[in-house]
C-alpha cells in the first residue's frame, strides 16, 4: 500500500469502483435497447416481423439470460470478481455487434449471395417474394445474437453485486447497488435520443456497432483502476477498517469458513425467496423496456424516431432515476429506527410495491393523452430499480461473500424465467388482440370481429374491460405488471420472516 494512502484522512476509493459499475450497467442496458428501439420502425419494415416475431426474440433472449445466470454467478465465484467481469463485458459486447450483421447474413440467404454489404441487404431482400421465408431466417439470426449477447451480459450483476459486497459494509451496499443499478436507466435514458439518431443517419446496423463497442472501452478501464480493496494502492488502511466492518460478524455467520456448493444453495428458504421475489418482478422491467417504444408507436402513433416518442421515454426514464431513494430509505429504518439491515429493507421493498399499482390507471387515463401512462410507467419503473437495489442486497445479508455471486445468479435464472413468460406472452396477446394475420406473407389487421379467409374464420379485435384491440392486450399486461411486487413481497416475507443469516 503506498505511503501518501496509509495516514490521515480516510479515502473514498470504493466510489470510483462504484462508478466502474455504474458504467457497465448503463453499457449493459443500452445494448439490451438497441433492439427495442430499432426493430418497430426500422427492422421489422425490412424483414416483414410481426409482434410475435419480436416477442419469440425477446422471449427467447430472456430464456438464455435466464440459464445463463444459473452459470454465470458461479462463474464469478469461480473466476474472481476482476476476470468475471472482463469475460462478461467481452462476450456481450461480441453479441451485440453480431446483430449488425443478422441483415447481412439474412440477404445472403434468401438472395443466394454470402457477402453484400450493409447498403446491399435491404436491395437483396426486397427481391424475394417469401416474406415469411425472410422473417423467419432474419428472426433465426437475430436470436443467435440474442444469444451472445445473454449468456454476456449473465455476469453483470453478479459481478456487481460481488464487486459491491468487497468494498462497502452491509450497512450501505443497498446505496451502492441503488448508484450502479441506477446505470440501467441512464443507459435507457440515452437510448431514445441517440439509437433512433443513428439508426436514421447511418442505418439500423451502425446503431448496434457503435452502441456495442462501448464495452471494449469500459473493459480497459476496469483493468487498470480495479484491485482488491486490501492491495489496492488508493486505498488507504482507514477505508479499508470501515470496508471490513463486519469482518467479525461474516466470519461468524460463515462458521467452518468453508465454500457452499452448488447444489447446497437450493437447500435454503433464503435462496428460493430472493429467487421468487426475481421471478416475480424482473419481467415487469424488461417489460417496459422492450415493450414501451412499441406501445408509444402501435397505440398512438408515435414511432421511435419522432422527436415526441423521444422526449417521452426521456422524461420516462428520467422519472426512474428516483430509484436511489431506494438505496437510502433502509440506511434511514436501520440508523433512525434501530432497524437490523434485512428487516430495513423488506419495509422498503413493501413501499416501492405499492407504487406498481398505479400501472392499473395506464390505459385508462392514456384516453386523455399519452402523458399519462409515460408517468405512470416512469414511476414503476423507479419502484421497480428502488426494489432490486434492495433484494439483491438482501443476498449480502444473508449469505458469505463466497457465495453471493452464485446466489444472485440463481435469482437472475428465476427473473429470467419470469422474464421470459411476460415477453412471449405479451407478443402472442398483442397480435391476438389487434387481430393480427399472416395473408399471402403479410401482416394484417382485422376490422371486424371475425373475418371468413377462403375457408378459414380470422378472429378480430379484441374486446375487454371496454378497451379494444391491442389497447385491450397492453390494459392486460399492465395489470399483471401492477400486482407482481405485493406478490412477490409477500411470498419473500413468509419464507424468511426475520433476519436468518446462513451459517456453514
Amino acid at each position: 500500500m503506498s505511503s501518501n494512502t496509509t495516514n490521515g484522512k480516510m479515502t473514498n476509493y470504493r466510489w470510483a469502483i462504484v462508478s466502474l459499475l455504474f458504467f457497465a450497467t448503463t453499457v449493459n442496458y443500452l445494448d439490451r435497447q438497441v433492439l427495442s428501439l430499432t426493430w418497430k420502425d426500422f427492422i421489422a419494415p425490412e424483414f416483414h416481423w410481426t409482434n410475435n416475431d419480436y416477442g419469440n426474440i425477446t422471449a427467447l433472449f430472456s430464456i438464455f439470460y435466464a440459464a445463463s445466470m444459473l452459470f454465470a454467478g458461479r462463474f464469478v465465484d469461480w473466476m474472481d470478481t476482476k476476470k468475471g467481469f472482463l469475460w462478461a463485458i467481452g462476450v456481450w459486447s461480441i453479441g451485440a455487434i453480431l446483430h449488425a450483421y443478422c441483415g447481412i447474413a439474412t440477404s445472403g440467404i434468401v438472395a443466394g449471395e454470402w457477402f453484400v454489404g450493409f447498403e446491399g441487404a435491404l436491395h437483396a431482400i426486397e427481391k424475394v417474394n417469401d416474406f415469411a421465408f425472410v422473417a423467419t431466417v432474419s428472426v433465426s439470426l437475430f436470436i443467435f445474437a440474442r444469444l451472445v449477447l445473454a449468456v454476456g451480459e449473465a455476469g453483470n450483476f453478479p459481478a456487481a453485486i460481488k464487486a459491491t459486497a468487497e468494498f462497502f459494509p452491509k450497512k450501505d451496499r443497498a446505496l451502492a447497488t441503488s448508484i450502479f443499478n441506477a446505470g440501467a436507466t441512464v443507459g435507457a435514458l440515452a437510448a431514445p435520443v441517440t439509437i433512433p439518431v443513428i439508426a436514421a443517419h447511418w442505418g439500423w446496423e451502425m446503431s448496434f456497432v457503435v452502441i456495442g463497442a462501448l464495452g471494449f472501452i469500459w473493459m480497459g478501464f476496469w483493468q487498470f483502476m480495479y484491485k482488491k480493496p486490501e492491495v489496492h494502492p488508493r486505498i488507504n488502511k482507514a477505508e479499508l477498517e470501515y470496508i471490513h466492518q463486519d469482518t467479525e460478524a461474516d466470519k461468524a455467520n460463515n462458521g467452518s469458513g468453508r465454500k457452499m456448493s452448488f447444489g447446497e444453495s437450493f437447500k435454503y428458504k433464503q435462496t428460493w425467496a430472493f429467487a421468487f421475489g426475481k421471478f416475480m418482478t424482473d419481467g415487469v422491467w424488461w417489460f417496459f423496456l422492450f415493450w414501451t417504444p412499441a406501445y408509444l408507436s402501435d397505440v398512438y402513433g408515435l414511432t421511435s424516431d419522432k422527436p415526441m416518442a423521444q422526449i417521452l421515454l426521456f422524461v420516462l426514464y428520467a422519472i426512474t432515476l428516483l430509484s436511489i431513494i431506494g438505496g437510502w430509505l433502509p440506511s434511514y429504518f436501520v440508523d433512525k429506527k434501530g432497524m437490523n439491515p434485512y428487516a430495513g429493507r423488506m419495509r422498503s421493498m413493501l413501499i416501492f410495491a405499492f407504487f406498481p399499482l398505479l400501472a392499473l390507471l395506464a390505459q385508462p387515463l392514456g384516453h386523455f393523452s399519452y402523458w399519462f401512462p409515460v408517468l405512470i410507467i416512469g414511476i414503476a419503473g423507479a419502484a421497480h430499480q428502488a426494489w432490486s437495489a434492495n433484494i439483491f442486497s438482501t443476498v449480502g445479508d444473508m449469505f458469505p461473500k463466497s457465495a453471493i455471486a452464485t446466489i444472485t445468479g440463481i435469482g437472475g435464472m428465476a427473473g429470467g424465467i419470469g422474464s421470459f413468460l411476460i415477453n412471449k406472452g405479451s407478443g402472442l396477446l398483442f397480435d391476438f388482440a389487434s387481430g393480427t394475420t399472416l395473408l399471402d406473407g403479410k401482416e394484417v389487421v382485422m376490422t371486424k370481429d371475425l373475418i371468413k379467409t377462403g375457408a378459414e374464420y380470422v378472429q378480430g379485435p379484441m374486446k375487454f374491460m371496454g378497451f379494444t384491440g391491442i389497447e385491450a392486450g397492453y390494459f392486460i399486461i399492465f395489470a399483471i405488471c401492477a400486482v407482481a411486487y405485493l406478490i412477490g413481497w409477500m411470498v419473500m416475507k413468509s419464507l424468511v420472516p426475520k433476519y436468518s443469516p446462513i451459517k456453514l
